[in-house]
């Protein structure tokens, strides 16, 4: 395995997590509280692994990013969805950890009130985690990455 692995198996964590979180939500639509709570705990974890994933490649490549190479109208699109993912993954560091406490805690009411702001951020974050590698790393690859000393190979 090499660093340039590591998105690809990111990207696959960030899948499995929207997978287990459908499953999760399908879960508790259906009133099966224990698998329910298998699938979100498991959730967890694999974001978890993606983001020390994430940060030991960022670490990796001392962050050296890789540059979009769509152009046009596609550029616009990702970059709105990037910053998107951006923000919006921040606030899951702290809204996921915190919807968890609460169910760990008993405190059914206030996780279902949590949760429904939560879950769809989370997800959305997740499904978006995929599409941002697909992008550049599959639909429009780039020859080079940006960082802070210029141009570098990816």
């Amino acid at each position: 395995m090499t660093v340039q692995d590591i998105p690809g198996i990111n990207a696959t964590l960030n899948a499995l997590a929207t997978v287990l979180m459908t499953l999760g939500f399908v879960f508790i639509k259906a009133g099966n509280k224990v698998a329910h709570r298998a699938c979100m705990l498991s959730a967890g974890a694999v974001s978890a692994i993606f983001l020390v994933g994430y940060v030991s490649h960022k670490i990796m490549v001392r962050g050296v990013h890789t540059v979009f190479a769509g152009e046009g109208a596609i550029r616009t699109i990702y970059y709105t969805m990037l910053i998107s993912h951006i923000i919006l993954a921040i606030s899951i560091a702290y809204l996921v950890p915190r919807t968890f406490a609460l169910a760990f805690k008993g405190d059914f009411e206030r996780h279902r009130k949590w949760a429904r702001w939560t879950f769809p951020i989370w997800y959305y974050v997740s499904v978006t985690g995929v599409l941002v590698y697909f992008f550049l790393y599959r639909w429009w690859p780039s020859t080079g990455s940006i960082g802070g000393a210029g141009i570098a190979p990816s």
